[in-house]
C-alpha cells in the first residue's frame, strides 16, 4: 500500500464534474483499490457519490491510499489529477 496528502486548490472544491473525472481515471486503474481520506472519514474513490459525500472544499487536505497493482502509477495520476483542479 501506497499513500500521499495534498490539499485541494480548485477554488469551487471538488464537485460533480472533477469527481466523475476522477472516477473515471481510478477505475481505469484495474487491479487497484484507492481511497480518499479526508476530515476523518474514508471513501472508495471509485464511487462518485462517495467521493462528493467527502464535501472536499479548497484547501481541503486530502490522503490517498492505493492498494493493489501498479499502486504507484495509480497514486501519482490521482495525486497529479487532484492537483491539476484549479479553476
Amino acid at each position: 500500500m501506497v499513500s500521499a496528502k495534498t490539499v485541494i486548490q480548485a477554488p469551487t472544491g471538488l464537485h460533480a464534474r472533477p469527481a466523475g473525472e476522477l472516477v473515471a481515471l481510478v477505475k481505469s486503474f484495474e487491479g487497484s483499490s484507492v481511497k480518499l481520506t479526508a476530515g476523518g472519514r474514508s471513501v472508495n474513490a471509485a464511487s462518485m457519490l462517495s467521493v462528493l459525500s467527502l464535501g472536499l472544499k479548497c484547501g481541503a487536505e486530502v490522503e490517498i491510499s492505493v492498494d493493489g497493482g501498479r499502486e504507484d502509477e495509480a497514486l501519482a495520476a490521482v495525486k497529479s489529477f487532484l492537483e491539476s483542479l484549479v479553476g
